[in-house]
């Protein structure tokens, strides 16, 4: 259903410059303070390693590593399998609360890959709830759905990993407060009182259904049962992951239940900090937990151990998986597909590690057997230049990741060639087989995988977030620590620069570490530097034209908006889709889905993203349709329901039975008024446009508005001749009322622009003249008609609901004063309709909101118009 229009629109481009200047201004603060804080807390994580581990020498690390026992790694091994084996009990618990039927191999599959990838990485879209969006989407469970079963699944370990530690607390108060200082009688209150919270929440749940928080808030609470039992799940889970820690350490001195209390403790505040995987973190507070009750080595080289063991080698196995899905993804189910499209998230997510591990390798000596070895049969030039190359391999893998996760061909065969030279470096550097295992998974993944990248792109053409080059940064950051760690019995002097000697570990890895902090300074400032605004160029006749024959031979109505003329067009490269766009303020916002052939469509998403990006600004995409959001999700973006949209299928549409009264006794009125339809297409619609143009603006001075654009249509003459006018003419041949209707060659879809009557039009006008252009579309053979979209309408009203759901929600029913959100569903509900959802895809967090009102301006031809018809 179309809205008022700006008579002569500002142009998306034409923005006030306060507007662009303020959201610029805060742009730049909030980058500066996210910066500052991820800083702040790598520095923080340092500063508290490098004083716990002050005790600690490499060599004896390495010594206690290498000294723990085989069946206290075989346990551990054990004990991580039966840890990722319970999480799978969340997505079980989280699938039964929301109401979604998944086969259980699936839910297996989904949580262990789910988990293996965020536990890990969890950056961006290298998480988990990437993973389960494209996982149960393909099984057939709703978008929302799994949205609000990832957030009982968040819930769930919250409430788990709470009573986990208030039961290890209460059981060994007496060990943890001689650790904490704290008394324990204080201690045992603390863990009673949580275990008291929980106990209420469980009761709660048996004695109601809902929860009330306010008078407009009402939360569906779980089942007792369900809530026991995801309990059950919580705590065997964190027992079993506590356990493969536990296994790998001496236990003289230490208590299990006092243990489980510290890690429950690391755990939390590593979630808390938002690092990933918690690293460092986690080790910081185990290490001061028990540094007086073991020896430190054994405890350092238990937490790195751990590290191995639970997180990469459950990312490893993953990365295989997938390998071996991608193999059979050909002749697979839609879930297997959806399995195989995850490929490049996890190669991104594993580019990473292999990155990191090469600039760990590369800051950290070789054994002395290694050495020796290497001095009897390889030349020095050929270790040097391995140690040095591996180094910059590993830095380059960790802005290559960035271009596999974008999909971009040049991308992976970068990676597959880094791989290749490192796999044989990583001998002439130090023997690392370890090493070479790694990059051979790697590289083998890669290569059954090559068809899932399919981006002609080169690596330059890359956009690197801010957050992604922030934690390039404190990856760095950490490597020169584990520099200065592993050679801190060394003496600095100006000639380690200069020293070339088989044994000259400290030089080696002086000399890589800072060649890598300058290539690494050097993309980051390079990045920096690209423009960070622009501007959109409209189309010119030639490309509305070519924009035209495209809409022709496809389904969708919607799509003629582009003929208004006030947004840019981005073709493909052949020239049969192409995707329609304008920008406001820090927001680049594509209209809808991009239009023509579906393959061609990644493509421009891509293509439209990387262009947003490279002016530092958000890419958005507004009112996309259920079916395409695997394809924004596969580019990290996250969604947000607008509301839903109104069909009408035309082959059942007739005006009897009682859903359609309303419309079947306003068109008869029109009737009995002696109003007469009249439709008319393309060249016959011009002698009509003058009468139409007094109509519009009429309605225009009636209403006190003016005419919208974007993603509205507006009176302008060419635009009407490329879509159909519906005609409501009165006994004396006067026009009283006109549709403009949005039509294809294809006749498959149609939907409804501009509404406009005379002031004085007979009652009952609109309903006669809808009523007619339905049942006229169905003679032409239409299959559907589009009534618009109506907003925050269809929200989800689950208790574990998003806080956007929920806000919706009561705008929709308290927000009359702003815009008639009911009222617009009210209208539509008597076309009896079906409705479907629409997006908004962008980046997660603010960049949402303030991405809708970017829209908002861009709709109405500015703030002005937002505040005011």
């Amino acid at each position: 259903m179309s809205k008022p229009n700006p008579a002569s629109p500002a142009p998306p481009e034409a923005a006030r410059p306060v507007d662009g200047e303020r959201s610029l201004r805060w742009q730049r603060w909030k980058t500066v303070a996210t910066v500052l804080a991820a800083l702040l807390m790598t520095a923080l994580i340092i500063y508290a390693l490098q004083r716990l581990t002050e005790e600690i020498r490499y060599a004896d690390l390495l010594h206690a590593i290498r000294g723990t026992p085989r069946s206290g790694i075989l346990l551990a091994v054990l004990a991580t399998a039966a840890s990722f084996l319970a999480l799978s009990g969340y997505d079980f618990s989280s699938l039964r609360y929301v109401g979604g039927t998944v086969r259980p191999r699936i839910v297996v599959l989904t949580s262990f890959i789910a988990y293996a990838l965020g536990n890990t990485v969890g950056l961006g879209v290298l998480t988990g709830g990437a993973v389960r969006l494209r996982m149960y989407t393909a099984a057939g469970v709703e978008a929302p759905l799994v949205g609000r079963a990832i957030a009982f699944n968040a819930l769930a370990f919250g409430i788990g990993i709470s009573t986990l530690g208030a039961l290890g607390l209460l059981w060994g108060a007496g060990q943890v407060a001689r650790i904490a200082h704290l008394p324990p009688e204080l201690l045992r209150g603390l863990a009673a009182l949580i275990l008291m919270l929980v106990s209420a929440f469980v009761a709660i749940c048996a004695a109601r259904r809902e929860f009330s928080l306010g008078p407009r808030i009402q939360i569906k609470l779980p089942e007792p049962g369900l809530v026991l039992k995801q309990l059950g799940i919580s705590v065997l889970e964190l027992v079993f992951s506590a356990a493969a820690l536990w296994f790998l350490l001496p236990h003289s001195g230490i208590g299990f239940p006092s243990f489980i209390a510290f890690y429950a403790i690391a755990i939390t505040l590593g979630l808390i900090s938002h690092v990933p995987g918690g690293l460092g973190v986690f080790e910081a507070v185990m290490l001061l937990a028990f540094s007086h009750r073991l020896p430190l080595d054994q405890l350092a080289g238990a937490l790195v151990l751990y590290r191995g063991v639970y997180y990469l080698l459950p990312m490893l196995l993953a990365v295989g998986l997938l390998a071996l899905i991608e193999m059979r993804s050909g002749v697979g189910a839609p879930v297997t597909r959806a399995a195989a499209r995850l490929t490049p998230v996890a190669l991104s997510a594993f580019t990473l590690v292999v990155g990191v591990m090469l600039l760990v390798s590369g800051a950290t000596p070789a054994t002395d057997e290694a050495s020796e070895l290497l001095a009897a049969r390889v030349p020095l030039p050929l270790v040097e230049a391995s140690h040095f190359i591996g180094s910059i391999a590993g830095i380059a893998f960790l802005f290559i990741a960035r271009g596999l996760l974008y999909r971009v061909d040049a991308a992976w065969w970068a990676a597959l060639l880094l791989t290749f030279i490192s796999f044989w470096l990583a001998l002439p550097k130090g023997l690392a087989v370890t090493e070479m295992m790694v990059l051979a998974l790697l590289g083998g993944a890669l290569a059954v995988s090559r068809k899932e990248f399919y981006r002609r792109a080169s690596l330059l053409t890359v956009s690197f977030s801010t957050g992604w080059l922030l934690a390039v940064a404190c990856v760095i950051a950490a490597v020169f620590w584990v520099l200065f760690f592993a050679y801190r019995d060394v003496s600095y002097g100006n000639e380690l620069w200069w020293q070339f000697t088989f044994n000259g570990n400290a030089p080696r890895s002086l000399r890589a570490i800072t060649a890598i902090a300058v290539i690494a300074l050097a993309i980051a400032l390079w990045r920096l530097m690209r423009p960070v605004s622009g501007r959109v160029q409209l189309p010119t006749a030639e490309e509305l034209q070519r924009a035209l024959g495209v809409i022709r031979k496809q389904n969708r109505a919607d799509a003629l908006l582009a003929m208004t003329a006030d947004k840019g067009l981005m073709f493909s490269a052949s020239g049969n889709s192409f995707l329609m766009y304008g920008k406001r303020g820090r927001s680049w916002v594509a209209l809808g889905d991009p239009v023509g052939p579906a393959k061609e469509w990644p493509e421009l998403v891509w293509r439209f993203i990387e262009m947003a990006t490279a002016h530092g600004d958000r890419p958005v995409f507004y009112q996309v349709r259920p079916q395409s959001l695997p394809m924004y999700l596969d580019a990290g973006l996250r969604m947000l329901k607008l509301g839903e949209h109104a069909d009408v299928a035309l082959p059942e549409f007739t005006l009897k039975g009682s859903a359609r009264a309303n419309l079947r006794h306003g068109a008869s009125r029109g009737e009995r008024e002696g109003l007469s339809f009249e439709w008319a297409e393309g060249e016959a619609i011009t002698p009509l446009l003058p009468e139409l143009r007094a109509i519009s603006d009429a309605w225009l001075q009636e209403h006190e508005t003016r005419e919208k654009c974007f993603s509205l249509g507006r009176f302008d003459e060419a635009y009407l001749r490329s879509g159909g006018i519906a005609l409501a003419r009165e006994g004396s041949g006067r026009i009283a009322a006109f549709l403009s209707v949005m039509i294809t060659d294809t006749r498959i879809e149609s939907a409804v622009d501009l509404m406009r009557y005379r002031p004085d039009a007979p009652r009952g006008a609109m309903d006669f003249l809808f009523a007619r252009t339905l049942t006229h579309l169905q003679s032409l053979g239409y299959q559907s008609f589009g009534l618009g979209m109506a907003p925050m309408s269809g929200m989800a009203e689950h208790p574990l609901a998003s806080r956007w759901h929920r806000f919706a929600r009561l705008l929709f029913a308290h927000g009359q004063q702003f815009y008639n959100f009911q009222g617009l569903r009210a209208f539509k509900e008597k076309f009896a309709p079906s409705w479907e959802p629409r997006y908004l895809v962008a980046a997660g967090g603010t960049g949402q909101l303030l991405a809708l009102a970017d829209i908002a301006a861009l709709v109405s031809g500015g703030i002005k118009g937002v505040i005011s018809k």
